[in-house]
């Protein structure tokens, strides 16, 4: 009896090796075939809206369904990259006044905290670079699907909305836009192809 019993013990033990938790997945963000954006919206002089992109970023994220403190997200922005639709007004902004690309090429993401609401939306903190000045920032975070792609990957995405403010970035021309563009208003949204999944 107790030769069985030991026999019994041996072969769930086993099977809990042989079956380790799943600790976190891996991704990159898929900027290669344009399945994530970085938007953003402000207010011009009060009286009208300007809209933009940044055409070219990198990034990566982990991410835990059953552990959210595992979850992390870092993105790097190439600053000059970005699209307002007018040529005139984009050479402006990346000049020394506003985003000072020269002197400050790249704009930066780190995340520090993930908050899961747990009906699909979360709460994503972190420190935001931007002209040399990094800044605690909150973004709302909303899980839009998770699967298998045609191409034999595996892909999730989100997207995220922020408000961030132009006097946080000690940008000098700031003031001339008028305290109605103040605030920024940022739209995200991404999609990402998974590398591994890490286990305990």
């Amino acid at each position: 009896m107790k030769r069985h019993a030991l026999a019994l013990l041996f072969l769930l033990s086993s099977s809990l090796v042989a079956t380790p938790a799943l600790a976190y997945e891996h991704y990159v963000i898929d900027t290669k075939d344009a399945h994530a954006f970085i938007t953003f919206r402000i207010q011009h002089l009060g009286f009208s809206w300007m809209e933009g992109r940044f055409k070219r970023f990198s990034g990566r994220f982990d991410y835990a369904e059953a552990n959210p403190a595992l979850n992390k997200v870092e993105v790097e922005i190439d600053v000059a990259s970005i699209d307002t639709d007018h040529a005139v007004r984009d050479k402006h902004l990346r000049g020394e006044r506003y985003l000072d690309v020269k002197r400050h090429p790249k704009a930066r993401f780190v995340s520090t905290d993930w908050i899961d609401h747990g009906d699909g939306t979360a709460t994503l903190k972190g420190n935001f670079t931007l002209r040399g000045v990094s800044k605690e920032i909150e973004l709302a975070v909303h899980k839009m699907g998770h699967g298998k792609d045609p191409w034999g990957g595996y892909r999730r995405g989100f997207e995220a909305t922020a408000t961030l403010h132009l006097s946080d970035y000690a940008m000098k021309d700031a003031p001339k836009l008028g305290p109605a563009a103040e605030e920024i208003r940022i739209w995200i949204s991404l999609e990402g192809v998974r590398q591994e999944s890490v286990v305990d």
